[in-house]
């Protein structure tokens, strides 16, 4: 497979233009702030750099009142085994008996997520929650782990746009595009 942008694109499908996605993520706002009406406010972690797109659209879709940080967390490869996590940022606000609403970009396997909310429990964080933008549909997922609010279903296949990187490439494209198999 080529490793440049261009190339990538004219062997990709588009899966969702911006509409659809803009559609998407109001709806799952919609849902958002009926969950956390009347409750304290939440501490919003974007998850970097994937996250930052999904979670700017949908933090101006949202009525809820938020307190933003962000963290940036990547999972070792290779020779560690299980949750480890590469911390390159953690947030700065305390969570401890906060409500925490985790915005991403991909739920996948679920490695990652699932240590950051663990994360986010083990400093005292009263509620954890999940919402990306897409989950991709397969059965490798780790236990333990959902979003609470998805976006999008997309398929087993290599996705990106819209936050998610081909090749640390594409990020800001407008949709989401599924690499041809």
């Amino acid at each position: 497979m080529p490793h440049d942008l261009a190339s990538a694109l004219a062997v990709s499908d588009l899966l969702f233009d911006s509409e659809t996605i803009d559609d998407q993520v109001a709806r799952i706002a919609a849902e958002i702030d009926a969950d956390y009406a009347g409750g304290p406010r939440p501490v919003y972690l974007t998850i970097m750099h994937g996250g930052m797109l999904f979670a700017s659209t949908l933090a101006l879709e949202l009525e809820t009142d938020l307190e933003f940080d962000y963290l940036h967390a990547t999972r070792y490869r290779g020779a560690t085994v299980g949750s480890g996590l590469a911390w390159l940022h953690r947030p700065a606000t305390p969570l401890r008996g906060r409500r925490v609403l985790l915005a991403d970009d991909i739920l996948d396997e679920g490695h990652t997520l699932k240590a950051v909310k663990r994360w986010c429990e083990d400093e005292g964080a009263a509620d954890v929650r999940i919402a990306v933008l897409t989950v991709k549909q397969h059965d490798r997922r780790v236990d333990d782990i959902h979003a609470d609010y998805v976006a999008l279903e997309v398929p087993d296949r290599y996705v990106y746009g819209y936050g998610m990187d081909y090749h640390e490439q594409g990020r800001n494209l407008p949709g989401i595009y599924a690499l041809g198999t």
